[in-house]
């Protein structure tokens, strides 16, 4: 996830006599650049060495085109859906989506929100959970693998996604890197005055979400995190009331990749659960 100072600033300039955020606010479209700052094709490399994908197409509910890539794995020890964060697009997670096909033994499917890459249309929270429940159905249908089976992942923005959906329909697992107990949360920590748990409309309720998720809970978080802090992550691995682990990163940032104590506690995760045939 990334916050522009220059957008927070712009914020904070407008919120005098603006108590609540409103459809038509001028913060409206300020928060919505804020949260969402996709690249669209043909930003990004598309052609990337050594990834053998699949390119998914599918739809959302709403008729939205979407694009994602899928790397099939002949014996996969879990099939994983991967919602990226809040910039860029598929493209910058080409490394990750490989090593974790190699490395954990996965089928994996990266998607673009809605407005993100090759996808159509323009960015919501309600648009961009419909947008992971069409991925992960795609990825049932594809690996004929039940879409409650399914192991979700998410970094970042992706997971306040993943969460939602997890708490909505269920999942084989969650997985969490680098994410936030909500983005009124994450505003809180850097500009309280702004009061934003009074005007944000993106809300990501991930806290909430989670109580009600009574699966496993794998949660990855750096404790030099500057853009959420690891208290974030400690408050979500409080509510969840399932079987959890909590991997706190030594020096850890936000933006650092999925570090070696990630992939020791998801191989971990991944060993315990029980087989899916």
């Amino acid at each position: 996830m990334r916050w522009s100072r220059g957008l927070l600033l712009a914020i904070a300039g407008t919120t005098a006599g603006c108590a609540t955020l409103r459809p038509l606010s001028p913060l409206a479209p300020l928060e919505r650049a804020l949260v969402y700052q996709p690249q669209r094709y043909p930003h990004g490399d598309w052609t990337p060495d050594q990834l053998a994908y699949e390119d998914a197409e599918f739809r959302a509910d709403d008729g939205t085109y979407l694009h994602g890539w899928y790397l099939p794995h002949p014996a996969p020890q879990a099939v994983v859906l991967f919602a990226h964060g809040n910039g860029g697009n598929v493209t910058h997670y080409a490394d990750f989506l490989r090593d974790l096909r190699v490395r954990q033994n996965v089928a994996i499917l990266g998607f673009d929100y809605r407005g993100y890459g090759r996808s159509g249309g323009k960015p919501s929270e309600a648009g961009l959970v419909m947008d992971a429940r069409a991925a992960r159905r795609w990825l049932s249908q594809r690996t004929g693998v039940p879409e409650q089976s399914i192991v979700l992942m998410g970094h970042s923005l992706g997971g306040g996604v993943a969460t939602q959906l997890a708490a909505e329909d269920g999942a084989k697992a969650l997985v969490l890197v680098s994410t936030f107990t909500s983005l009124p949360d994450v505003g809180r920590e850097h500009m309280p005055w702004l009061a934003p748990h009074a005007i944000m409309q993106n809300r990501f309720n991930s806290l909430e979400a989670l109580s009600r998720y009574p699966g496993p809970v794998l949660i990855s978080h750096g404790d030099a995190d500057k853009l959420i802090s690891v208290e974030q992550a400690q408050a979500l691995f409080e509510v969840a009331p399932g079987p959890k682990q909590l991997v706190t990163v030594p020096g850890g940032r936000h933006n650092d990749g999925f570090t070696e104590e990630f992939h020791v506690a998801l191989e971990r995760l991944l060993t315990s659960l029980p087989a899916y045939w």
